[in-house]
C-alpha cells in the first residue's frame, strides 16, 4: 500500500472512531436531587434507561461493545409506552442501586414518574428522565450518595434553594458527605481538578463529534505549524471567553441558535479547505467568531452537569484546560494519521485534504439541516 493510500486510511480510521465513539456512547447519568432539609426531597435521574434494563454498564466504552447490544437496539426502537412497561420490570434492581441515606440511615425512595422520549434517532441513545423521592428526615445534618457501578457514572447535582453543588461519581463511588447549607464538605481542591479535567477532555474525545471534526477541519488546510498555531489559539482564546461569559450568566443563547450554527461552522471551514488551496489571512477572525459559538456549546454541557459551589472557579478552569487537552489529543492524531506522511507532498492535497474535507463538510451540513428542523 502507497503511503498516501496509508494515510487515507488513517484518517478514515480516526474519522470512524470518532463517529462510532459519538453514536454509541454510555453517557453518565445526571442526577439532580432538589432538597427541602426537614421536608422532601426529588431526584431526577437523567439516564440511559434502555440501557439499564440491558445491563450494560461502564465496563463497555459503547453500547456496541456489550454482548447484550441486540436487546438495547431492540429496547430503542419501542415506543415510550411499551419501554416503560420494560423498564416497571427492572424498576426494583434500579432503585436497589440508588443509595441515599441521610445521617447514616438509608432512605426509601419511590418512583415517582417516568419521562421517556418519543423514538429519535436510534442511533443515538435516548435520554429518559426518572424522578424519584420521599421525604427527608427533620433535622438532617448530612446527605451521602452512590449509583451503583453497574449502571456507569454518575453526575450528583444537589439543588438547596438557590444554592447548587455539584459532583462526580465513578464505580459505584459514594459521595462525599453533603451537609445542608454548606455542601459536599469534604470534596478537595485535587479531587476538583482531576474530575473537571477529565470531564473537559472527555468532552472532547470521545465524546464532542462536532468539536472533533471542527478542530480536524483546521488541521487539513495547512501543515505549517505558525498557521496552525494562529488558528487554535484564535478559537481557544475565543471559546474560552463565551465559556466563562455563558457560565456567570453573562451571555446566554438558546442551544436551538448555538448548535445548528455550530454545525454550520464545522461546514463552512470544511467547504474553504475544498475551494482554496491556501490559508486567507483573515481565516483566524473567521475561526475565532466561530469558536465563540463552540464556547456557549461546551457551556451548555458544563452548566448542566453543574459546578461545584465552593469552588467554581477552579472547576471551570479545569474544565477548559481539558478541552484544550482534548483538542491537542486530535491535532496529534491527526498529524500521526497523516500529517507526518503528507508534509510537502503533491498528493497531499488531491487524495486527504479534498476527500476528508468533503466528508466533514456534508455531516456539517447534515447536522445544520438537522438542528434547524429540530429546534
Amino acid at each position: 500500500m502507497s503511503v498516501h493510500k496509508l494515510s487515507q486510511a488513517l484518517l478514515l480510521t480516526l474519522l470512524l472512531f470518532f463517529g462510532s465513539a459519538a453514536a454509541h456512547e454510555i453517557r453518565p447519568a445526571v442526577a439532580t436531587m432538589t432538597l427541602e432539609p426537614g421536608v422532601r426531597y426529588e431526584l431526577a435521574i437523567v439516564v440511559n434507561v434502555e440501557a439499564v434494563i440491558a445491563g450494560i454498564g461502564a465496563e463497555h466504552r459503547d453500547t456496541d461493545q456489550s454482548p447484550n447490544a441486540r436487546q438495547y437496539n431492540q429496547l430503542r426502537a419501542l415506543p415510550p409506552e411499551t419501554l416503560r412497561a420494560e423498564f416497571d420490570k427492572s424498576a426494583r434492581r434500579y432503585l436497589d442501586g440508588i443509595v441515599i441515606e441521610f445521617d447514616g440511615a438509608r432512605a426509601q425512595p419511590a418512583i415517582t414518574a417516568v419521562e421517556i422520549p418519543p423514538i429519535g434517532d436510534l442511533a443515538l441513545s435516548r435520554q429518559t428522565t426518572v424522578r424519584i423521592g420521599g421525604a427527608t428526615p427533620a433535622g438532617m445534618k448530612v446527605l451521602t450518595f452512590s449509583y451503583a457501578a453497574a449502571f456507569g457514572s454518575c453526575v450528583l447535582r444537589v439543588r438547596e434553594g438557590e444554592r447548587l453543588d455539584a459532583v462526580w461519581l465513578k464505580d459505584g463511588q459514594r459521595s462525599a458527605p453533603y451537609v445542608p447549607g454548606r455542601g459536599f464538605d469534604q470534596r478537595t481542591l485535587k479531587d476538583v481538578v482531576l474530575d473537571y479535567t477529565v470531564l473537559g477532555f472527555t468532552h472532547i474525545v470521545p465524546k464532542g463529534l462536532d468539536h472533533i471534526l471542527f478542530v480536524l477541519g483546521l488541521f487539513l488546510l495547512s501543515l505549517r505549524m505558525a498557521p496552525l498555531l494562529i488558528q487554535v489559539t484564535a478559537f481557544t482564546v475565543a471559546h474560552t471567553l463565551t465559556l466563562g461569559l455563558s457560565v456567570y450568566g453573562v451571555v446566554s443563547l438558546s442551544p436551538a441558535i448555538v448548535e445548528p450554527l455550530i454545525a454550520a461552522s464545522i461546514a463552512y471551514v470544511a467547504i474553504e479547505n475544498v475551494v482554496t488551496p491556501t490559508l486567507n489571512p483573515w481565516r483566524a477572525l473567521v475561526v475565532f467568531g466561530f469558536g465563540l459559538l463552540h464556547g456557549m456549546g461546551f457551556a451548555g454541557v458544563l452548566m448542566e452537569i453543574g459546578l461545584p459551589h465552593g469552588q467554581f472557579v477552579p472547576a471551570l478552569v479545569s474544565f477548559n484546560v481539558g478541552v484544550e487537552l482534548g483538542q491537542l489529543t486530535v491535532i496529534l492524531l491527526a498529524f500521526l494519521a497523516v500529517g507526518m506522511w503528507g508534509r510537502n507532498k503533491p498528493w497531499y492535497r488531491p487524495r486527504v485534504v479534498i476527500p476528508a474535507s468533503s466528508v466533514i463538510a456534508a455531516v456539517g451540513l447534515f447536522w445544520t439541516v438537522q438542528r434547524v428542523l429540530a429546534g
